[in-house]
């Protein structure tokens, strides 16, 4: 993509989708004098959770008893699959009932489970182990073997929500954590009068190296419409996930601790942008191997010559405000297939380094630190043109995708979105939107909206 256009897509972004917060916030600097806003409603507080039930789990997922399925399956399978590694780990996490019972030849029924091919399912979700997987059904009927992999793909297979289990089961195959919740242990569910069911989910979001807690409030139809009643934030996240390109094969890691909130995000993306280092240049051989132009391979490695600089920035910023970055640790795997590469691009660089680099010009704009502004502002233009061979990657692919290649790339990028959504909705420290100029929960929505109607759409 050229990159003079996603600098005029910034700026619209920047100009567009402030206006209104800016007004209202005084340019997130010194306030404005505005009229006396009329109050506003009050909004309803989390539910009363007094009558609930935990939800039933096994090995940190939810169980498959409780379920009113018609016609009964043989047997019904939780498994999860990591789409990072290669090959793809799949495991078995659970099971209902004799697998293949009733198939003419049980074990090349059984072969077929084994067989199936499967790299993506639910929703990723990420525990404290930093272990992120997603899920998938699996049910063995006669001589039929089928994969749920979907949220609506699940509803079709349970019918009518009847009980408070398949309420759950719903609920985690539309994306929402359940169980395995140090503090809670698991969610909770309540059939309701009115035939609905209240299912609460406290979720954590994941970037690699942090995890932050957001409870909601769900209810489920009979139908089998899954709705949010409210999402309430538990633990203050950090807001640094779209710092750099991240690497497969990331460990988690976490700077010293540092009182400063300023030290504690500049220590997180020092570290970030030291492992972008190591997803440009894994970047750059997976180019070469899947046959890329030479220009495509030196613009990976020139990303990774940008994110040298960028990491001695940002460690050098993160000292000042008394933090010690933690370098990253990056587990060396096998190149990938393309069809892989190219999902990564889309959830790394289309969506999260290219939102990221919109971030950069942002703190270039706003942050009130003239150091921290300085320093943006020239990781900003090294992001725009990352973001730009990201586009460069996509575009260069898609000639020769499939139909469905193209369906999971779209799907890939509609869950990033998603997923960034969440992560910016979690309020900051003030010297983080002020000091260093980063994005309010309420302008970042904003921003995200510009992004998703002229680029993302």
């Amino acid at each position: 993509m050229n990159v003079d256009r996603l600098r005029f897509l910034f700026s619209r972004a920047l100009r567009v989708s402030l206006a209104t917060p800016l007004l209202l916030t005084g340019c997130q600097g010194e306030p404005t004098v505005e009229p006396a806003p009329k109050p506003e409603p009050t909004k309803p507080g989390p539910i009363d959770l007094s009558q609930h039930s935990d939800v039933e789990c096994v090995n940190s997922l939810p169980a498959l008893t409780g379920l009113a399925i018609d016609p009964p399956p043989d047997a019904l399978q939780l498994r999860v699959v990591n789409h990072r590694t290669r090959p793809h780990d799949v495991r078995l996490v659970t099971s209902e009932g004799q697998p293949c019972a009733t198939a003419s030849d049980p074990q090349a029924c059984l072969d077929r489970i084994e067989a199936l091919e499967v790299t993506r399912g639910f929703p990723r979700l990420c525990g404290y182990s930093m272990e992120c997987v997603e899920g998938f059904f699996v049910t063995t009927l006669g001589d039929e073997v089928t994969a749920y992999t979907t949220a609506d793909a699940v509803r079709a297979l349970l019918g009518r929500i009847d009980t408070p289990q398949e309420a759950a089961l719903l609920a985690y195959a539309s994306g929402y954590a359940l169980c395995g919740h140090p503090a809670y242990e698991r969610g909770k569910v309540r059939a309701l009068p009115d035939g609905t069911f209240s299912v609460v989910s406290i979720q954590d979001y994941d970037c690699e190296t942090n995890v932050y807690e957001t409870r909601h409030d769900l209810k489920v139809t009979p139908p089998g419409v899954v709705t949010e009643e409210g999402t309430f934030p538990l633990k203050e996240g950090t807001p640094d996930c779209v710092v750099g390109r991240r690497p497969v094969g990331l460990q988690r890691g976490q700077a010293g601790g540092c009182e400063d909130s300023r030290g504690g995000y500049f220590a997180n993306a020092a570290r970030l942008e030291a492992a972008a280092i190591h997803a440009f240049l894994r970047l750059r051989e997976e180019l070469a191997l899947h046959g890329a132009g030479q220009a495509l391979q030196d613009a990976a490695l020139a990303s990774a010559e940008d994110e040298v600089r960028h990491t001695e920035v940002t460690l050098r910023l993160a000292q000042r405000f008394g933090a010690t970055p933690v370098p990253p640790a990056v587990t060396a795997l096998p190149l990938r297939p393309l069809s892989e590469v190219l999902l990564d691009n889309t959830v790394e660089g289309c969506v999260r380094e290219t939102y990221g680099a919109l971030v950069a010009h942002h703190q270039a704009l706003y942050a009130r630190d003239p150091e921290i502004r300085e320093a943006m502002a020239r990781i900003a233009e090294d992001e725009t043109r990352h973001a730009g061979l990201s586009w460069d990657i996509d575009a260069w692919a898609a000639p020769g995708l499939s139909t469905k290649a193209r369906a999971a790339l779209h799907e890939a990028r509609r869950h990033a979105i998603a997923v960034l959504r969440a992560e910016v909705a979690v309020p900051l420290a003030p010297d983080l939107t002020a000091g260093a100029g980063l994005p309010s929960p309420e302008v970042a929505a904003a921003l995200l909206d510009s992004l998703e109607q002229s680029l993302w759409a």
